[in-house]
């Protein structure tokens, strides 16, 4: 009989790549890894991984028993969910990981919302960037990712997560007060090919946002200065060390006393913003009112195309 959690290793070293990436991602040593894999080939009677010098990937077999491996770690979640139903398990802590904003936009309104509809669930919140969040569900280190579309991102028809559309929001542009466009009511992103921009560092999904936005209106951004802190970004717009795009809540609250802020002409650059959970885990009745708090709390986020 095949050992639940040796598929659990499975795919953490389908999902990681290497041995050493999945031992950390599960909170054992390689060495324990390795013996789980062994084990697994010992069970099944085929060959899963094959080991060489940049990592582990799976054989042939190992991505058959993958696909099932995906299908049965669902089937538990739900086993998981019914058990947690049939307890009337209505109290406990739920983790979530989100990201800044999204803490401020969705989460911590549906923490309130959870404490008047749920007020046996405790959420713990992780702190988390927007391409960060969904790898800690599939490692079962967190619970609920808050996360945001990026490049390399798990997609809907992903059978390992079942995922819930929360809100959208545009990109505007950020301009310093004495720029050229300052007077226009909406910006171009190609009348700014020529300028130095500041954007998020690479791996974080707005930067790809800004790049593809760049390379759609047919140049390469030349970003010279780099932060994952927009109030950074805007001080540094502030101070006339370039232009940017940042994503309209993120300017909430912001002291915009040095910069313009602009929408964007034509179809503007969006950052789309979801939940995921591990596929079968979404009718646990725990996780449930979490993701309706969230889907709640989204509907109310008003993010339209008015002028920064």
């Amino acid at each position: 009989m095949i050992d639940a959690r040796r598929l659990r290793t499975l795919r953490a070293v389908a999902d990681h790549r290497t041995v050493t990436a999945a031992a950390a991602a599960l909170y054992l040593t390689p060495s324990a890894v390795s013996q789980q894999l062994a084990a697994l080939e010992q069970e099944t009677g085929h060959r899963l991984v094959e080991r060489n010098a940049r990592g582990a990937r799976l054989t042939a077999a190992g991505e058959i028993l993958l696909t099932h491996t995906n299908a049965v770690l669902a089937q538990l979640e739900r086993a998981e969910a019914e058990l947690a139903a049939y307890g009337a398990g209505d109290a406990g802590t739920v983790t979530v990981a989100a990201f800044a904003t999204g803490i401020g936009l969705v989460l911590a309104p549906a923490i309130t919302a959870l404490g008047v509809s749920a007020p046996g669930i405790r959420v713990r919140v992780q702190d988390a960037e927007g391409d960060a969040s969904v790898p800690m569900v599939l490692d079962r280190q967190v619970d609920v990712a808050v996360a945001v579309e990026y490049r390399g991102a798990p997609g809907e028809d992903d059978r390992r997560l079942t995922r819930v559309p929360l809100y959208s929001e545009p990109f505007d542009a950020v301009l310093p007060v004495r720029h050229r466009l300052a007077d226009q009511e909406q910006v171009a992103v190609a009348d700014l090919a020529k300028d130095t921009w500041i954007g998020p560092y690479p791996g974080n999904p707005c930067h790809d946002v800004v790049v593809l936005a760049c390379q759609y209106a047919g140049f390469e951004p030349s970003l010279q200065h780099s932060s994952d802190d927009f109030h950074a970004v805007v001080a540094l717009a502030g101070a006339d060390a370039g232009v940017a795009l940042v994503p309209r809540s993120a300017l909430r609250g912001m002291d915009l006393t040095d910069v313009v802020v602009r929408p964007v002409h034509g179809s503007a650059p969006t950052r789309r913003v979801f939940a995921a959970v591990r596929r079968g885990a979404e009718a646990h009745p725990l996780i449930a009112p979490v993701l309706d708090a969230l889907a709640g709390a989204a509907g109310g986020v008003g993010l339209g195309r008015g002028t920064g």
